[in-house]
């Protein structure tokens, strides 16, 4: 609509709201369309006219910046079926922070199913990797383009954006390292050190001797961070990053003179090592600053001795805090064999001293992780420090919880009128809600209803949506 037609549309509006007759003052190709008519007819012609104009012609222009998104990509698993959708919502509301709204989107893809977008979409890369495309689509702000379903190359590296190139070259780690190295190699220098930290962080997978030379490579890149993972990747090679001389300003040196070297065993003797007494508060956090920054292997060759002879003659249970710094500098920086062969050590222990392998989790294998949480339900005593990163759902049997104290010590809790007891159970049901079989979760429910917990309670809520998806065959 032109300026003269807003003109003319501005009278004619002064005067219906005046009685009058307005077909004099509308524009001539209004008028082209209500003449012939009589003058009661020639009027409703032209309100009719006025208020489609009204209506659509003088709506805001969109700004010129604004651009037009693709579609929401399509994923590779079904969404979830309407019938378990309130569930799902009832889950979600529950769920008290982004990290475990993932893991209800993690249990529902163990089942088969994608969540709906109006009712959750994907925030971070610690979704699950279903959900790729989605936290692409949310980054592609230009609109413009999607990545591609061919296989990343580095002449298509830019048309990928960053989780789905996260997840190829993960794949690739896994079934072709070297060629994903080669790529990560070539394209890693050219991006921000937040991206280069996420792609080095990928050379875990498939880990090998070959890797040596690039991230050997990476002692000289700008980023502090990078250089940090670098150096701990190598450790976990036995590369030695940092060359220990022994002087005053070596932190090798320095961290060793904490730990007391010793002799036990009449017929057969060994090599112990134990921490040394602190101090003060001072000593500790010193202590602990250098545990973060040393690697293992730096540190055995302090010792003239071996991870694995390192490890063997640590002694647990000495000093709580120094065994938690131990088993921190495993997970980071120990080779593949001294973080097997302390995670077994641990939960042989049982009691507190198997706690400690929570600080190995990220890197152990789904068996030693089932082992330790089957450990830890059946002492009780610390189930609140379950810790589900990168746990698999999907595998908590019946008798799981049934061998030891644990469905005995939830019973209590849920009859009890304890607040703080009452708050622990509701994290623990959401624990098992997110490992359990359906089976179990139904078992479960049935039982703590038995116990006390209201029916409808929210703590309830992953397990009731857990128990309503028996599987990949579930009806629609």
């Amino acid at each position: 609509m032109n300026e003269s037609e807003q003109t003319g549309l501005a009278a004619m509006r002064d005067c219906w709201i005046t009685g009058g007759a307005t077909f004099d003052l509308a524009p001539a190709g209004w008028k082209a369309i209500a003449g012939g008519a009589s003058p009661d007819e020639q009027e409703r012609r032209l309100l009719a006219i006025a208020a489609q104009a009204l209506d659509v012609a003088l709506r805001p222009a969109a700004p010129t910046t604004l651009k037009r998104r693709p579609l929401l990509p399509r994923l590779a698993l079904p969404i979830l079926p309407p019938r378990f959708r309130p569930l799902l919502r009832a889950a979600l509301k529950h769920a008290a922070d982004a990290r475990r709204k993932a893991r209800v989107a993690a249990l529902v893809a163990s089942r088969g199913f994608v969540l709906h977008p109006m009712d959750w979409m994907p925030s971070d890369q610690n979704s699950p990797d279903v959900y790729a495309p989605w936290i692409d689509w949310q980054a592609s702000m230009n609109g413009e383009r999607l990545a591609p379903q061919e296989k990343l190359t580095a002449e298509n590296w830019d048309e990928f954006y960053p989780a789905a190139r996260r997840l190829a070259l993960a794949d690739m780690r896994r079934t072709d390292p070297t060629s994903a190295r080669m790529l990560i190699e070539a394209k890693a220098s050219g991006e921000p050190a937040e991206v280069r930290l996420v792609l080095v962080e990928l050379m875990r997978f498939g880990l090998s001797a070959e890797d040596v030379p690039f991230l050997k490579s990476l002692s000289a890149d700008r980023s502090g961070k990078v250089r940090e993972l670098a150096g701990r990747l190598l450790a976990r090679l036995g590369e030695h990053v940092r060359p220990s001389d022994g002087g005053p300003d070596d932190p090798v040196a320095e961290l060793a003179a904490f730990i007391t070297e010793g002799r036990s065993g009449f017929i057969r003797r060994r090599t112990i090592y134990t921490p040394a007494k602190l101090k003060s508060q001072a000593q500790e956090q010193r202590r602990a600053e250098l545990f973060e920054i040393c690697n293992l292997v730096d540190l055995t060759e302090r010792f003239n001795t071996t991870e694995a002879e390192f490890i063997g003659g640590w002694q647990f249970g000495a000093d709580n805090k120094a065994d938690i710094l131990i088993a921190r500098m495993v997970a980071a920086s120990g080779s593949e064999a001294a973080l097997t062969q302390m995670a077994d050590t641990l939960i042989a222990e049982g009691g507190k001293p198997a706690l400690f392998v929570l600080h190995l989790m990220p890197r152990l294998d789904n068996r030693r992780k089932r082992v330790l949480i089957r450990l830890i339900l059946k002492e009780t005593t610390y189930l609140g420090m379950i810790n589900l990163e990168g746990i698999d759902v999907d595998w908590l049997e019946w008798d799981d919880l049934t061998n030891g104290q644990a469905l005995a010590a939830l019973r209590s809790a849920a009859g009890g009128k304890d607040d703080a007891a009452r708050r622990g159970l509701d994290d623990v049901l959401e624990t098992i809600g997110f490992l359990a079989t359906a089976t179990t979760a139904a078992k479960l429910i049935d039982d703590m209803v038995a116990a006390g917990v209201p029916p409808a309670a929210p703590s309830l809520g992953l397990l009731r949506l857990n128990a309503s998806l028996a599987g990949p065959g579930t009806n629609t």
